[in-house]
């Protein structure tokens, strides 16, 4: 085989695809998760902590106090926005529980699955059906 058919033969295996799927799912689950972080807890968290934006909050490395963090930046300051840390800590802690809500319900269907699967009534065995057409020749 060349390398092409090589390369088609890889692609076309379903692990390929399946991570593939799985990585496009999962970005856009990341938007909506960081949206929903964004745009619906971080104010709430806000409002519960007194108004505070944790995007807003950072340490300057230079010793000098600054109104915002854009002044301190555009000041050209070096700056640790522990904020943002703060939000992706957060942002990490949803998407990680959201990923167990759904794989738990995933194994709970594959049990069930699995339960509701009976057996199928074994049938004879191939030596005992040449034994029934050896009897029926016979006769």
């Amino acid at each position: 085989m060349g390398f092409f058919s090589d390369f088609k033969a890889s692609l076309m295996k379903g692990d390929v695809l399946s991570l593939a799927t799985a990585v496009v799912i999962g970005g856009a689950f990341g938007k909506i998760v960081g949206s929903a972080v964004d745009d619906v807890i971080m104010p709430i968290v806000g409002l519960l902590t007194g108004g505070i934006d944790f995007t807003q909050k950072f340490v300057t490395l230079d010793g000098n106090s600054y109104a915002d963090l854009a002044a301190a930046k555009t000041a050209g300051a070096a700056v640790i926005t522990y904020g943002n840390l703060v939000q992706a800590i957060i942002n990490f802690v949803i998407i990680a529980f959201f990923i167990f809500v759904v794989l738990r319900a995933a194994e709970k269907a594959r049990k069930k699955e699995e339960v509701v699967v009976v057996a199928a009534p074994a049938g004879p065995t191939q030596e005992e059906l040449l034994t029934q057409i050896r009897d029926l020749l016979k006769k």
